[in-house]
């Protein structure tokens, strides 16, 4: 019969692509890993792993096998949630990674709605680029994620993951002053091709956001300056060192004397940002007042221009 917990190392396996990274992740020593693969090896009869460079890859074995274990893994998620209904009420600790907009827009607010729908149940936040929650509720160090879709997220139909989505807005245009364009409506993005751009880091979700709107538009941004702090992107606007694409939210508290905000005519300079669970955990009893929490604040989100 095939271990669960053998099978939970080589998902860890094919994620991070290394022993080392996969035990990092599963708080196992690289030889504690090495021995379940073996031993996973030897149940199945077939080898799951081939080495690839300085890492390893799945065999067409483990690649049926890893499928396998996404749906046998969702299923004790779901079995763990029953017992956990049956055997007790809401009461405990639920831990979720989220970024700081994120934060501030959904999760505070999910709070102060726990206090009153769901006394019994703490939550602890860790603060997390939207590009890291994901992985942080599949290796087991969050319970639940807020995060946004980004290039190389794991797909909207992946087993591992049970998605809600939460609230979606747009990018503004963030521009000097006197920029050209400063007085107009909704700025083309096609008129911003020649400008000197400032962004967020590659990896960053909202990276990829500028890129795509920019790609949509015909062209690839000159990117010359690089943040994640959208007050530090605001303010070299300000001081005209370039253009910049920022979700509405983040320039809430944001001193805009010096810049001008302006809509954009692309439907794609949008940040869509969703919960996620593992697959199976959604109907967990400390889990499920989370996420409802979750979407009441969203539901209560004012995100006009």
């Amino acid at each position: 019969m095939i271990d669960a917990r053998r099978l939970r190392t080589l998902r860890a396996v094919a994620d991070h692509r290394t022993v080392t990274a996969a035990a990092a992740a599963l708080y196992l020593t690289p030889s504690a890993v090495s021995q379940q693969l073996a031993a996973l090896e030897q149940e199945t009869g077939h080898a799951l792993l081939a080495r690839d460079g300085r890492g390893v890859r799945l065999t067409a074995a483990g690649e049926i096998l890893v499928g396998h274990a996404d749906a046998v893994l969702a299923q004790l998620e779901r079995a763990e949630a029953d017992l956990a209904a049956y055997a007790t009420g809401a009461q405990g600790q639920v831990t979720v990674a989220a970024f700081a907009t994120g934060i501030a827009q959904v999760l505070a607010p999910a709070i102060e709605v726990l206090a009153e729908s769901a006394p019994g149940v703490r939550l602890k936040v860790l603060d997390a680029e939207g590009d890291a929650s994901l992985p942080m509720v599949l290796d087991g160090q969050a319970d639940l994620a807020v995060a946004v879709e980004y290039r190389g997220a794991p797909r909207a139909d992946d087993q591992r993951l049970a998605r809600f989505p939460l609230y979606a807005e747009p990018f503004e245009a963030v521009l000097p002053l006197h920029h050209r364009l400063a007085g107009r409506g909704p700025v083309p993005m096609a008129d911003l091709a020649d400008e000197p751009w400032i962004g967020p880091y590659p990896g960053n979700p909202c990276h990829d956001v500028v890129l795509l709107a920019c790609e949509h538009a015909g062209f690839a941004p000159r990117l010359v300056h690089s943040s994640d702090d959208f007050r530090a992107v605001v303010a070299l606007a300000a001081a005209g060192a370039g253009v910049a694409l920022v979700p509405r939210s983040a320039l809430s508290g944001v001193d805009l004397s010096r810049v001008a905000v302006r809509a954009v005519d692309s439907e794609l300079a949008t940040r869509k940002v969703f919960a996620a669970v593992r697959g199976g955990a959604e109907q967990h009893p400390l889990i499920r007042p989370v996420l409802d929490a979750l979407r009441t604040a969203a539901a209560q989100l004012a995100l006009a221009p």
